[in-house]
């Protein structure tokens, strides 16, 4: 006890005469527990007051006020993280399910918690800017509410936030000679911001996951680090040990697995044959891709001369409002199912293969009909005679969104659950199925796809689409563990995510980026709803905010930035310029590092 007190007190000791950073770093360090590491940390702060008085340098006033401000933010800082570490559940469910499945089905819980925070960030931009503001000037809605509205987006919805159309073209202002704001700008501005933040978030994203999937140096000597220095010992809980020791057994299988993988040697009759098959699955799955988009825009046309044929309040134009969407999310339900059984068909080498052509195939099929739907809009819909297109716009992806949530749920009974049953009751030599993460990676990312584009057209679909997310990720979860097995064979998914991050940016929002650029600069806003009406198109609010800023001289930076930034070619073709010389060199330094990691892993085996 008394050697004890003795390294105690040399510690502490020892810690209070380093800076405060280094301080910091090595309390973090200490294989202790929380409470030990607060404990020390308060002792050292203790000895250093007490060192500062003995030697009569009391600090000033200011420097006192200083430190207590920087160590209350510090505990505050502190105290809500823990805090937001309490509520986040998903934390733990994230270990057991890559303790369970490994990180190949791990990788699709990351990228759906990932896309469901995406939401929320711009659930809140879109309400704090666009929605509140509305709130105050606001008219009553005289729509009776019958429930069926919930399906369909129509009805009494139509005059609520929820939609484009219900949204005013006035400034608005409370307070007489008080400030005023724009209702115009802050639409189109709210909306353009958004989508500069989600474009640099999703290239920092893909850069962050690159870097630490691709260059990582310590992939060359994974399995022994993994074995010797990942072990955490602030664990003492007798069942986080046993699951940080399953979540660590599981990927040095991957990993081993990925080492002693084998490359079959086919003979050239059978490569023959094998390239024979993959052609004829391209094919079939190529031509039920166009048939597909082909059934969907033939259904379109049709679905939009009876809505405007019928009255919206009629029970059966409702109903046939949800012909569209249930045919669309059908297609894009089932026919994946027809792709699975391609690949399987196909027998490739390794998992990976099968799933990366798989999302091949599906990411084809999904886009194209999203492409023929955006094409239905822009051209077609908006060239109708309804008084406001946008709105019902917002009503086709609101239903689109809405049933491909609820076929997401009922995929996971039919397309699980059933398959459980049938696997271990009737038919036993089937088994149990796999989690299918090429078909839900996809749902996701046509889930993200319309609501992206939905966002011009109904502010608060985010937020719809997050409270989705949250119901799916629980739904699948519960879905993996009680009806799913394990892969058959252990194989490491590092590059996945980075995989799923790049389909998510290219084409899904390049594509979301090119539907909103038409609607903003080329097509003519609705004459008697929206905030844009009356404008030739919904950019021309921006021009005239800068015309009107020229008879201004505070603002003349403005106009200057505008006209010689914005407006110009030339600015964003030195812009590109940089863009890619910097790719290039970054590309550069990351073949520098693999080609010295190789030469330093080669040293330490020899």
């Amino acid at each position: 006890f008394f050697h004890g007190c003795v390294a105690e007190k040399d510690l502490i000791g020892s810690l209070a005469n380093m800076s405060t950073s280094e301080r910091i770093k090595a309390i973090q360090k200490m294989p202790e527990p929380m409470e030990k590491k607060r404990e020390i940390r308060n002792k050292v702060l203790k000895e250093i007051t007490e060192k500062s008085r003995r030697r009569g340098t009391q600090p000033s006033c200011c420097t006192q006020c200083l430190q207590e401000t920087a160590v209350s933010f510090r505990r505050f800082g502190n105290s809500i993280s823990e805090y937001f570490r309490l509520l986040w559940v998903w934390h733990k469910s994230l270990k057991i399910i890559g303790a369970e499945f490994g990180t190949s089905v791990l990788s699709y819980f990351i990228f759906l918690k990932w896309l469901l925070n995406f939401n929320i960030f711009s659930f809140l931009i879109n309400f704090s800017f666009i929605t509140i503001p509305q709130f105050l000037a606001a008219e009553p809605n005289n729509l009776s509410f019958t429930g069926l509205e919930l399906l369909t987006g129509a009805g009494y919805f139509q005059q609520t936030i929820l939609y484009y159309g219900f949204y005013t073209n006035a400034t608005i202002s409370k307070i007489k000679n008080g400030p005023s704001y724009n209702m115009q700008l802050a639409y189109i501005f709210t909306v353009g911001i958004h989508f500069v933040i989600c474009f640099l978030i999703l290239l920092f994203s893909m850069a962050n996951s690159f870097s630490r999937n691709f260059v990582n140096p310590q992939a060359y000597s994974v399995n022994a680090s993994k074995l010797l220095c990942t072990w955490d010992f602030n664990i003492t809980n007798e069942k986080a040990v046993k699951l940080k020791q399953k979540n660590l057994s599981t990927q040095i299988k991957e990993h081993l697995a990925e080492v002693n993988s084998e490359v079959a040697n086919f003979s050239v009759t059978q490569r023959i044959a094998r390239i024979g098959v993959h052609l004829l699955s391209w094919f079939a799955s190529l031509g039920t891709a166009v048939a597909a988009c082909a059934g969907v825009y033939f259904l379109s046309i049709n679905n939009l001369e009876l809505f405007m044929k019928g009255h919206q309040n009629d029970l059966e134009s409702q109903a046939a409002m949800l012909v569209l969407p249930l045919v669309a999310t059908l297609l894009n339900t089932l026919t994946p199912f027809f792709y699975s059984w391609l690949g399987h068909m196909e027998r490739f080498q390794t998992p990976g293969q099968q799933i990366y052509v798989t999302i091949a195939r599906n990411i084809i099929l999904k886009i194209s009909i999203v492409g023929i739907l955006c094409y239905y809009w822009l051209n077609i819909v908006s060239a109708s005679e309804s008084q406001c297109w946008e709105t019902l716009v917002g009503q086709d992806i609101y239903r689109l969104v809405l049933v491909d949530f609820i076929f997401c749920l009922l995929g996971s009974f039919f397309g699980e659950f059933l398959r459980r049953i049938i696997g271990t009751t009737i038919c036993v030599s089937l088994g149990q199925p796999e989690f299918d993460i090429g078909r839900n990676v996809l749902d996701l990312i046509y889930a993200q796809t319309l609501t992206w584009i939905g966002i011009l057209f109904s502010p608060l679909l985010p937020g719809i689409q997050m409270i989705a997310f949250s119901i799916v990720f629980y739904v699948k979860k519960v879905s993996l563990m009680r009806n799913c097995q394990p892969p058959c064979k252990v194989w490491r998914t590092a590059q996945m995510t980075t995989s799923f991050m790049f389909l998510l940016f290219c084409p899904s929002f390049l594509g979301v980026l090119s539907v909103i650029g038409v609607t903003v600069w080329r097509l003519k806003p609705s004459e008697a709803c929206g905030p844009f009406r009356g404008l030739s198109s919904m950019y021309a609010a921006v021009s005239e905010w800068i015309h009107t800023l020229d008879n201004y001289t505070a603002s003349k930076w403005v106009v200057w930035i505008y006209h010689n930034l914005i407006t110009s070619e030339l600015f964003f073709f030195i812009l590109s310029g940089i863009v890619l010389i910097i790719t290039y060199l970054y590309w550069q330094i990351i073949q520098g590092r693999k080609t010295m990691t190789k030469h330093l892993h080669k040293q330490i085996i020899n």
